[in-house]
């Protein structure tokens, strides 16, 4: 708070003074002290007069409304009266003997009560200079007083004794309390009814310490109320609120209790301000505020939140402390005084003088000083020092204007500072003032002036000019100034437009009201009234259009315009606690109209002088501008623009933007949420506010191509009205719309707009008017909704009134006398009806017409008109109601319906043809019935059975059945029992009949496990093992079903034997179940009976339970086997097979498994080989196979045989003769083929052992690539076992390897190819192999891995 002056030693010692302010005014403030004079200051510390007193002054007081000071001294009988307005004193004898000790000035008149040191009391009525001495009011000096509303007054002296008098000293109430009273005062106390009394409570301090409360309305009981001896003695203490009390104690406490019956003797509230000391309390009940001092500052409090404190005063030059502070009645100034002597004041509270221009705002930052700012530029603030306090200041865009009382100070303001031009002196009290560039309207006293602000312009005849010229036309109540006009408005509802520039009165409005106010915006050409009645409008000067505002406050405070350029037409109306946010809507579809947006809480004490997007800026008492956002701009913060995505805020924020048409943010807050149902309502906004622009990217953006290209055809469209009843008509909004197209250019947009919508009758009326010759098409489509919604007589009647009879039309009056025919079925003149549709050529119109008269059960007619239309079915249909059997007859090789085949079939059965009727109910695939009439009535059950067979029906197998059963043929029975689901009488009658068997094949796989267990169970009882473990298995009971093959293979033949082992293989794989696969293992290796089962068994249990590695040792056994019995092919195979699948499966071939099968398969190439002639090739693998003869013990004999023939065809002499010899051992040679002995003989005779063999090629190793014979397996180099070639036997060599497409073994490309071009079958796996598909093999690694 800014200190305005000090008083330092006002009165010449560093003793306190005494100071009161003028009452109400306060334009004075008095204070006396130790020098015995009083001294008048003014509200700046300038002294305005001095009264000097006789001795110590013991009472200083105004009267109520500050036109006079009344003071009293020790030691003198005068009383010191200081008139105010003429600046003269008057001295008063009151003829009292002793001296004077108190004085109170009456709250309500002119009368001065003195108390004197002997208890005597003079009542001074100063108006009429009139005294009255009461003698022995108290025994005692009178030292306390104050005086009621109601004009009695009470006294208190130093005998203890109270008393309360009425205005002519009469002793209304009289009391003792137990010490000295002090600090008197009246209010009124609350109770639980509203007292007549008015202020029907003394309050006074009894003895410092404790609150006495004397209630006039309840005299017998008082209240006396003490307090925390922590807080020390009382020193002050004020009334306020609703019967509050606010108490100030020595050691620095405030308390505030409530004299509420509820709530007596209660602390409401307790702080401690002051650390030592605290002296005084007061109140302000103009701000609303509480303030105490005391030690050396000053605290101030917000009545409404005592706990905030808004202001701390610290005065450093009062070091031993403050004593008594007061307000002015208008809390503008606050006054201190120091324990030094010193007094100062301070400004808390300033004028709430301001006003702008444009974006510029002049107000008062002090007394005598005009503070010029812009906040939207940031131009640096301009101060100016002004000659008095204003009353009022105006803001132009180069001047500033205050002033008070007749007088106006002027001053041009620049970018360096101002500059004071002149004053001007009027004729009466200036209201207002406003500026404009070159002139200056003033409202005073009912009237403006109009003047020039530069008086130094040649322009005389417009220096000056006065408003209104004549007294009749009323009194003017406002006035605003434009650069172009002068407006004001009269309390007799008159609203005058006056230019400057052609200085004439260019427009007169009238009001049905008195105007109270006018508000216009920055261009003149919005203006807002305020009228008599407290409504409010919008007046558009161009067209005289007046709008009301809604929701307009009664008690309006003030209005300011928004001056944001691209917010034209928002506006704020505000009252003493709300700011209304409105928006002028110009152009819309609803025509120029006034939309409130919302409220803001108007902070208390702050004025509104600025609105720019959204920002206020609000005048503060302080002498500061508060800027504060409205809250339906809200969506302008920053910080909104980072909430959540789903939020709610921005949701509200987008209603705002809207309402605002804030279409900038309104797309970035849509953008930023991405819901198209917002995008949509901006749409709609952007429609009813006729901006096409907006309206097409915000429906471009939501992808809607329709309206996005209708409102793209809009925009060559000049008449407003035709523009706006389109969109009205985009959006719903008919009324509005056909309203707006009939005020058009082109008013039959309207009748169009009706017949899209189907609205036909205000289609008809609007035809009536704007286009007659569309009479009998609306007619037509009317007469087809009245059709649709049932209305018949209507429609009928539009119908005919769609007839043109023109050969143009002939299409429309087609359609028209179908409606005429159907109308007139559906009226009851059914012969008409029926005419006309049998003379039309229309398939649909006799269709429908029959089907209106079936609706009427009216069904010869309606078949015979199906049956012209050639709608067989339906007519067959009808005809089947009427019962013409005959027609149904003759119409049915033209239906496919099934229902009414159906409907024929059982007409024919009542009649007895049920060859026919058989046939029918064929047609209508109610196989069923054609069923049931072949087994009851033709007696034809081949036809039934091969039915049932053919369709696979449920209750004709059912029916067939039980004609078997009637017949005894139980097999069939059961066979179409279990067709029928009948199962369990199906199950009953084969074991009734011995038939399970058959029972059981039938049944297959749509069994239930239920049902095969049961089958086991009687196969069990019949002992019939096998096929008792086969349905165990097959229900899934696989223990008990292992048992049972078990049991089976051991009493069975040996082709049962076989058949029941393989099931248990079957069961055992399928159960996963070890003990299930051990029984079945040591059944198979004879464990049971003692006789081991053909391994191949155990091979295939091995295989099917993924046991790869005992399956292959299985399989080298099995081979072993298979040799021995001389099987050479199928052991082969076994070991191919095997080998194959382990490969497959990735799992390592055993050594010997590799090795048999490559001894067995030498063997079968050399057989081939032999057949192809090729006797080298066979000798070679011949001699393999002799290597290993031990493994052909059942062949050793032809084996060799063949090895020495073979070998002497193809010249390799010392391996046939070593073999010769083998052959002569005697163990081999009675063995030898008669055929070729002799011929063994002489090649051993004859050669000795001197042939040799023909040298055998080499080829190269594919790991290492060492040269070897081709047949040798076995690399001597890098010890790898080399593959071999499936056609030759020889060893793979790398360039020249393929492999078989079919098992993948490898091969040598070039020798392969030749073994299929003869024979086209794989050696290996005996799959056909075409020589065209073998590829060599270029990555070779797969097939190359060492052993």
């Amino acid at each position: 708070m800014k200190r305005m002056f000090s008083l330092n030693r006002a009165h010449g010692s560093e003793t306190s003074v005494i100071f009161r302010w003028q009452k109400k005014l306060g334009n004075y403030l008095a204070t006396t002290g130790h020098d015995h004079v009083i001294r008048i200051w003014d509200r700046h510390g300038q002294i305005e007069e001095e009264v000097v007193l006789p001795s110590p002054c013991t009472g200083l007081e105004w009267d109520h409304d500050g036109g006079a000071l009344a003071a009293i001294c020790e030691k003198s009988s005068t009383l010191f009266i200081w008139d105010a307005n003429q600046h003269k004193v008057i001295n008063i004898d009151s003829g009292a003997k002793d001296g004077h000790t108190h004085l109170m000035w009456s709250k309500t008149d002119l009368c001065l009560a003195v108390g004197t040191s002997k208890g005597n009391v003079i009542l001074y009525d100063h108006k009429v200079g009139r005294k009255v001495p009461i003698l022995g009011k108290h025994n005692k000096k009178i030292v306390c007083g104050a005086w009621s509303y109601q004009n009695k007054f009470a006294l208190g002296g130093v005998d203890n004794t109270v008393t309360i008098s009425d205005k002519e000293g009469k002793t209304l109430f009289q009391f003792n309390v137990r010490d000295t009273p002090s600090l008197m005062q009246f209010s009124e106390m609350k109770g639980n009814t509203r007292s007549d009394l008015g202020e029907n409570t003394v309050s006074l301090v009894v003895g410092r310490k404790t609150l006495y409360l004397y209630n006039m309305s309840d005299t017998s009981n008082p209240i006396e109320l003490a307090f925390q001896s922590r807080y020390g003695k009382i020193e002050s203490y004020r009334w306020y609120g609703d019967g509050y009390i606010m108490i100030g104690f020595s050691n620095g406490y405030l308390v505030v209790i409530s004299t509420h019956v509820s709530e007596i003797g209660q602390e409401l509230f307790q702080v401690r301000n002051h650390h030592d000391y605290l002296s005084c309390v007061t109140i302000s009940q103009s701000l609303n505020a509480a303030a105490s001092c005391g030690d050396s500052s000053i605290r101030i409090h917000d009545l409404r939140e005592l706990s905030e404190i808004t202001a701390i005063i610290n005065i450093e030059d009062e070091p031993k402390g403050l004593k008594e502070i007061q307000w002015t009645d208008d809390g503008q100034l606050l006054a201190v005084s120091g324990a030094k002597g010193n007094l100062h004041c301070y400004l808390t509270k300033l004028p709430m003088l301001g006003d702008t221009h444009g974006t510029k705002i002049a107000y008062l930052t002090s007394l005598l000083e005009v503070t010029v700012i812009n906040p939207v530029d940031g131009a640096k603030p301009i101060k100016i020092p002004i000659d008095v306090e204003p009353a009022f200041i105006a803001c132009g865009p180069y001047h500033i204007a205050a002033g008070m009382n007749n007088r106006a100070w002027f001053y041009f303001v620049g970018e360096d500072g101002a500059e004071r031009l002149k004053d001007r002196e009027y004729l009466g009290t200036i209201q207002s003032m406003h500026l404009n560039s070159d002139y200056a309207a003033v409202m005073f006293e009912g009237k403006v002036q109009l003047h020039m602000l530069d008086a130094t312009s040649n322009m005389e005849d417009r220096e000056t000019k006065l408003f209104p010229e004549r007294d009749d036309l009323g009194k003017v109540t406002s006035c605003d100034i434009t650069n172009e006009y002068l407006i004001y408005s009269t309390d007799m509802g008159s609203l005058h437009f006056f230019s400057m520039e052609d200085w004439n009165q260019v427009n007169v409005f009238r009001h049905a009201n008195g105007i109270r106010s006018i508000h216009q915006d920055y261009s003149g050409t919005r203006l807002v009234i305020v009228d008599d009645q407290g409504q409010g409008f919008i007046y558009n000067p161009v067209n005289d259009a007046l709008h009301k505002i809604p929701d307009f406050p009664s008690n309006i405070q003030g209005l300011v315009w928004e001056r944001y350029p691209y917010d034209k037409g928002v506006f704020i109306v505000y009252d003493e606690t709300n700011i209304l946010t409105y928006v002028y809507h110009r152009e819309s579809l609803n025509g120029p109209h006034v939309n409130l947006v919302g409220i803001t809480h108007l902070p208390f004490s702050q004025h509104p002088l600025l609105l720019y997007n959204g920002n206020l800026s609000l005048q503060l008492t302080n002498g500061k501008i508060n800027t504060i956002l409205l809250d339906t701009h809200s969506f302008l913060k920053e910080e909104e623009t980072e909430k959540d995505e789903d939020s709610d805020v921005l949701q509200k924020n987008l209603s705002l933007a809207i309402s605002l048409c804030r279409w900038r943010e309104a797309w970035s807050i849509c953008a930023s949420l991405n819901k198209k149902k917002l995008w949509l309502r901006l749409g709609m906004a952007a429609i009813t506010a006729l901006d096409l622009d907006l309206a097409v990217r915000v429906y471009r953006c939501v992808q809607d191509a329709g309206m996005v290209l209708s409102l793209q055809q809009l925009r060559d469209i000049e008449d407003s009205n035709l523009l706006a009843g389109t969109l009205a008509s985009y959006i719903g909004d008919f009324e509005l719309a056909q309203e707006l197209l009939l005020n058009s250019g082109t008013p039959s947009a309207a009748l169009d707009m009706r017949r899209d919508l189907l609205h036909w009758d205000t289609a008809m009326q609007l035809a009536q008017t704007l286009d007659p010759e569309q009479i009998p098409f609306i007619a037509k489509e009317y007469a087809q909704q009245l059709e649709f919604t049932g209305n018949y007589p209507s429609a009928l009647s539009h119908y005919e009134k769609g007839l043109t009879r023109r050969i143009e039309y002939k299409q429309h009056d087609e359609i028209c006398i179908d409606g005429i025919t159907r109308m007139s079925i559906r009226q009851g003149d059914i012969r008409r009806g029926v005419t006309q549709a049998k003379k039309s050529g229309n398939r649909q119109l006799k269709k429908e017409c029959a089907a209106i008269l079936e609706s009427m059960r009216q069904f010869p007619e309606a078949a015979e008109l199906y049956e012209e239309a050639e709608f067989y079915e339906k007519a067959t249909a009808v005809y089947i109601r009427c019962k013409n059997w005959n027609k149904v007859g003759e119409l049915l090789p033209n239906v496919t319906s099934p229902k009414l085949h159906l409907q024929y079939a059982k007409a024919k059965e009542t009649d007895g043809k049920f060859a026919e009727a058989a046939l029918a109910y064929r047609n209508a695939k109610d196989f069923e019935n054609e069923i049931r009439v072949y087994l009851d009535h033709l007696q034809k059950p081949d036809e039934a059975v091969r039915i049932v067979k053919e369709t696979g029906s449920i209750e004709g197998a059912s029916m067939v059945a039980r004609f078997f059963i009637r017949l005894g043929d139980y097999a069939s029975a059961i066979q179409f029992l279990v067709l029928s689901k009948c199962n369990d009488e199906a199950f009953q009658m084969a074991q009734q009949h011995g038939q399970m068997e058959i029972y059981a094949e039938i049944i297959g796989t749509d069994a239930t496990p239920n049902d095969l267990q049961s089958i086991a169970v009687y196969f069990e009882n019949e002992r019939n093992y096998f096929l008792s473990g086969k349905f165990y298995y097959l229900a899934g009971l696989y223990n008990k079903a292992i048992k049972h093959l078990i049991k089976s293979a051991l009493s069975s033949t040996t082709v049962d034997e076989t058949q029941a082992i393989e099931l248990g293989i079957e069961t055992a794989s399928k159960s996963k179940d070890q003990s299930i696969v051990q029984t079945l293992i040591s059944f198979l290796v004879g464990e049971n009976d003692g006789v081991p089962k053909d391994p191949k068994h155990l091979f295939r249990l091995y295989m099917s339970l993924d046991r790869y590695h005992d399956a292959a040792q299985t399989a080298i056994i099995i081979s072993k086997e298979e040799q021995k019995s001389g099987s050479y092919a199928s052991a082969r195979d076994l070991l191919f097979s095997m080998m194959k699948e382990l490969k497959d499966r990735d799992i390592k071939i055993p050594s010997e498994m590799e090795s048999n099968l490559l001894i067995l398969h030498s063997y079968i190439l050399a057989r081939s080989h032999i057949k192809r002639g090729d006797h080298l090739k066979a000798a070679r693998m011949l001699i393999r196979v002799a290597e290993n003869i031990s493994k052909f013990p059942g062949h050793i004999v032809p084996i060799l045989t063949s090895t020495v023939v073979e070998c002497h065809k193809s010249g390799l002499r010392a391996s046939s003769f070593s073999y010769a010899a083998m052959l002569m051992r005697p163990e081999y040679r009675n063995k030898i083929d008669e055929k070729y002995k002799r011929k063994i003989e002489q090649i051993v005779r004859k050669s000795g052992g001197k042939g040799e063999d023909e040298e055998e090629p080499d080829a190269p190793c594919p790991f290492c690539n060492y040269s070897l014979s081709e047949t040798e397996l076995l690399c001597p180099s890098c010890k790898s076992q080399i593959p071999y070639c499936i056609g030759t036997g020889r060893h793979i060599v790398k360039t020249d390897m393929c492999v078989c497409p079919s098992c993948d073994f490898p091969a040598l490309y070039s020798e392969f190819q030749k073994f299929l071009d003869s024979d086209p079958t794989c050696p290996m796996c005996s799959e056909t192999v075409l020589a065209d598909t073998l590829v060599r093999v270029k990555d070779t690694e797969k097939y190359l891995k060492k052993q």
